[in-house]
């Protein structure tokens, strides 16, 4: 049987519908994001650990220069290994359109016979290179797509400078390259870089590499002890120019699968916690004014033998029930489009399989969360019922003394007519209550502020990297480090204005306990072409004296300018070195080290190599330029930067930053619901008011506008809080979206304060008019009897 206080909850509830609405939807977002981010978070860790396991993806990855087979012997009895295998890798080009860039691509092998032990791959379509067969390669399926190549077609590759023509005898996938990019560069992208898989006598006979070779993949036996191993990996292949195995968190793509999952996990337990809170303080406000205006009833309540608890339950469940009804929708809504978004990212992360999968306990945690985090502003206000005694609460509250806003407002008796000065009058009069629901109006704008300074970020972070910090048209890679008489053979072609070499250097960076894999890159003193920056955009001289390190890379290692770095060298003669940090740059794509080139090669003992150049070029003359390029010795790739701009625009859209979107709309709307639940509010404050006005004479205009002018006011006062509270929370925000592939910095222009002011005045002139239609409807005697 349905108790006479949840009527009149069903009553209450029905009455403020649409403020009711709007909070359980602000609710819903919060409770949404979390429940899809966190899904899809586990859904794709589980994805990659299945796919890993099911084609036996190694532990351990070693490098080396050229080591017989024999050498596996040695490091399949290490303490700790389950299996190894030998393979050869190598650089490849694949000869395109005239007037395209050679494409660069990884050619690797294949066992002459069956199967890889480790490191399989995914034929999709087509079969394996037949044994045999030395005109055949598989090829992967991410490059075919972007060039509409299907099995049957042919391919010239250019294996160590030897130009052949290959049949795609199937394309394939690979958990080793689930995200794919070309040696040197960050950004993926399909149409520019390829890997080519070979059986093991084709590129034995390219390279050179008969019985030996130059990578050796190691998984671990359960309990093995990864450090141990690696250690002991070093010593076996030290002399055979190895020495630096790395672990699979170092490896190139899934270290970055790893950083995106990291970005997407901080943003799904960062953000959703700031729409909570924009929930709680609605409802506090709402139940407020609540409280405020049944003081009578609740007195009653008391009078007829109800306790605080049971009065304080009441109203609690009024809270709870909004913040359910929200809780669950959005729970529903988060799988909904977690589901949608899988497919999404499936296709991105180049997944063979991806479902969509969330724990029911994430699903219990996220509704708990999302209702006790809505529901604690309500708990602080009804904490007051247990201090309101029956005779105190059935008694009118003591008048407040208006004599000063009375003399206030009445100074400005010439200037302001009658509705506008009592406008006027009930602003001066509950200036807390005005400021409280600017704050809600301003916590909505807040947050699309920091949603647009967060896109605003991502456009600065791509002008800044490719029209501040690197000034070049092209970048031409060596194949091996080249002399002086390469750059000068490169700035004679037809096309080039300026070239301007630079050395590459895989190394790894030590500093106590902390590494990076990565590269250290060498350039002139004073570049033009390629400038490591300050936070100021200003041009850094590149020293000799010791590294300048990228900041977010500085923070990985733990290091400031002064400290000194281990500074292991993977390439010729392999140093170790000691280099103190000279100073930091800002980079917001990579994480890169600069040394002054001389120097870089006098620590590797090969006076004035280069390993490529960067170009500034004549745009008429670029397609000419780039064949002449294709045709030159010793050139092993050729990129261009405007498809390497386009190439980190996808990963920004496509990505994990692609969320950014989904939130910015989320924000938008919940700015609405923030405004139109404040006009609501001040509707059923003042429907009694708003109907004796009409009875004693008011137009449906005045009376709307004594009604509307407070909003316009607390509206315009919350823009400027509302912009300077999202700057701020732009910051945090960008920090999530942040990973080692690129930094988001959290800049919030006017162009994107304008815009989210716009957003709420138009949110503000819709609530109105929705409010406004709700107010002529009004019934008057309704709304002039005394509710009991």
């Amino acid at each position: 049987m349905v108790s006479v206080l949840d009527t009149k909850l069903g009553r209450d509830l029905w009455r403020i519908r649409g403020q009711a609405l709007a909070i359980a939807l602000v609710i819903a977002t919060g409770s949404l994001l979390l429940v899809m981010m966190e899904g899809l978070v586990l859904s794709l860790e589980q994805t990659r650990q299945a796919y890993y396991e099911r084609y036996r993806l190694a532990d351990v990855f070693a490098d080396v220069r050229r080591a017989p087979e024999a050498a596996l012997a040695d490091l399949v009895v290490i303490d700790g290994v389950d299996a190894v295998e030998g393979r050869i890798r190598g650089g490849a080009l694949i000869d395109t359109a005239p007037g395209a860039a050679p494409v660069r691509a990884l050619a690797v092998s294949l066992p002459d016979f069956g199967l890889p032990k480790l490191n399989d791959v995914l034929v999709v379509s087509g079969s394996f290179p037949q044994t045999g067969r030395h005109d055949e390669v598989l090829l992967l399926k991410g490059y075919a797509d972007a060039w509409k190549l299907i099995p049957g077609d042919r391919i010239t590759v250019s294996l160590n400078g030897f130009r052949r023509t290959f049949r795609i005898s199937g394309l394939a996938q690979s958990p080793e390259f689930i995200y794919s990019a070309a040696p040197g560069e960050l950004a993926p992208d399909d149409a520019r870089f390829a890997v080519l898989w070979f059986r093991n006598e084709i590129l034995a006979s390219a390279f050179d590499m008969e019985g030996a070779f130059n990578e050796a993949l190691i998984s671990l036996a359960r309990g093995g002890r990864e450090a141990d191993v690696i250690r002991q990996t070093d010593r076996v292949l030290s002399r055979y120019g190895g020495g630096a195995a790395y672990s699979l968190a170092e490896q190139f793509s899934n270290r970055f699968v790893t950083e995106e999952i990291s970005s997407l996990r901080v943003s799904a337990r960062a953000t959703p916690p700031v729409f909570m809170m924009v929930a709680a303080f609605l409802l506090y406000i709402v139940m407020t004014r609540l409280i405020e205006a049944e003081r009578r009833q609740i007195g009653l309540l008391k009078a007829f033998g109800y306790t605080s608890l049971e009065a304080a339950w009441h109203y609690l469940k009024f809270c709870l029930v909004i913040a359910t009804v929200g809780a669950v929708l959005g729970c529903i809504a988060g799988v909904v489009l977690g589901s949608y978004m899988a497919e999404y990212y499936k296709v991105y992360y180049k997944f063979p399989f991806l479902v969509f999968h969330i724990e029911p306990a994430s699903i219990l945690i996220s509704l708990v969360f999302s209702i006790l985090t809505a529901s604690a502003g309500a708990i602080v206000v009804l904490m007051r019922l247990f201090d309101l005694t029956p005779a105190a609460a059935m008694r009118p509250p003591a008048p407040a003394d208006f004599s000063r806003s009375a003399r206030i407002a009445g100074s400005f008796r010439s200037l302001l007519d009658q509705p506008s000065r009592m406008v006027l009058r009930r602003l001066l009069r509950q200036p807390v209550r005005a400021l409280a629901a600017s704050l809600g109006i301003a916590s909505g704008m807040g947050l699309s502020v920091a949603m647009l300074g967060v896109m605003s970020g991502f456009e600065r972070m791509v002008d800044v990297s490719f029209d501040v910090a690197d000034r070049s048209d092209m970048q031409v890679v060596f194949s091996e480090p080249l002399g002086p008489d390469a750059l000068h053979s490169i700035r004679r072609l037809d096309g080039v204005i300026e070239a301007e070499g630079f050395r590459s250097v895989a190394v790894v960076l030590r500093h106590g306990l902390a590494s990076h894999r990565g590269a250290v890159t060498g350039l002139p003193e004073r570049p033009r072409l390629s400038q490591a920056l300050t936070s100021g955009l200003r041009p850094i001289l590149i020293r000799s004296d010791g590294l300048i390190l990228a900041q977010s890379l500085a923070r990985k290692l733990g290091v400031k300018p002064g400290d000194v770095l281990t500074v292991e060298v993977l390439e010729g003669r392999r140093p170790v070195v000691n280099v103190p940090v000279a100073a930091l740059t800002t980079a917001l794509v990579g994480a890169p080290a600069y040394f002054e080139v001389s120097a870089l090669n006098r620590t590797l003992g090969e006076a004035g190599r280069l390993s490529g150049a960067y170009l500034r070029t004549d745009g008429e003359r670029s397609e000419l330029l780039l064949e002449l390029l294709k045709g030159m010795p010793g050139v092993a790739g050729v990129s261009r930067k405007a498809d390497a701009r386009a190439s980190i625009r996808e990963i920004m859209d496509r990505g994990a930053g692609a969320t950014r979107y989904v939130m910015t709309l989320i924000a938008g709307l919940i700015t609405f619901g923030v405004v139109y639940n404040s006009a609501r509010i001040a509707f059923s404050e003042r429907a009694h008011e708003l109907a004796s006005l009409r009875v004693i004479g008011f137009t449906r205009g005045e009376a709307g506008f004594v009604l509307l002018g407070e909003l316009g006011f607390i509206t315009l006062l919350a823009l400027p809080i509302g912009a300077l509270g999202g700057v701020g929370l732009a910051g945090a925000i960008a920090a999530g979206f942040s990973s080692e592939l690129y930094e988001v910095p959290g800049t919030v222009t006017a162009g994107d304060m304008a815009f989210a002011a716009v957003v709420v005045i138009i949110a503000a002139l819709v609530s109105g008019f929705l409010v406004r239609r709700d107010a002529d409807r009004l019934d008057l005697v309704s709304a002039l009897k005394t509710r009991e």
